[in-house]
């Protein structure tokens, strides 16, 4: 098989996993390792957003970007809530609410799959992803002022409140999924 740019930027955004988690939990760094993170943090992010107009401008979705696509997105958000749960900027309950959203879509997407049906990300979905991120660039920066703590609260609430309404609308609007398997 080979290899368009889309899915060469969705493997490149999972391997920039490795150097994130090494620059931001490395002792000793400091906030050296902190920006290096963010940094890589972010150029994993806009890969996401460039995989997926790359895509659909030039019509080279595949099977295998469908799949590994919201996969790598999975793997570097719930990578970095975990380093910043370690790093004691993150609470672990909102990492636990998180992730748990993530396995339940995964799963409705796979009975949507045996069910020949594709179900599209929701406005609700990017929002959430796109907070979800902020959240975790302006926890990795981790400004001591108390303007911007209170800032990373409200964001972290934000995105936390985006990640269930987004669960309730995708469960709600796909709830024909799951009648077709009684």
């Amino acid at each position: 098989m080979k290899m368009n740019l889309p899915n060469k930027l969705t493997i490149l955004r999972m391997f920039l996993i490795i150097p994130f988690v090494v620059c931001l939990l490395w002792p000793g760094l400091g906030a050296v390792g902190r920006y290096v993170s963010v940094s890589i943090f972010i150029i994993a992010s806009l890969t996401d957003l460039a995989d997926g107009k790359i895509a659909r401008k030039y019509n080279l979705v595949t099977n295998f970007g469908k799949f590994m696509d919201p996969l790598a997105d999975k793997l570097l958000v719930g990578a970095a809530m975990i380093c910043l749960v370690e790093t004691g900027e993150l609470r672990a309950w909102i990492v636990v609410v998180i992730i748990s959203r993530e396995f339940i879509i995964s799963g409705f997407r796979l009975v949507a799959s045996d069910n020949g049906v594709v179900i599209a990300a929701s406005y609700w979905g990017k929002f959430k992803t796109v907070s979800q991120m902020l959240m975790i660039i302006m926890l990795i920066l981790n400004f001591n002022y108390p303007a911007y703590e209170i800032a990373c609260l409200v964001v972290t609430y934000a995105a936390l409140a985006l990640t269930v309404i987004s669960l309730i609308d995708y469960v709600w609007k796909n709830r024909g999924v799951l009648k077709e398997q009684s």
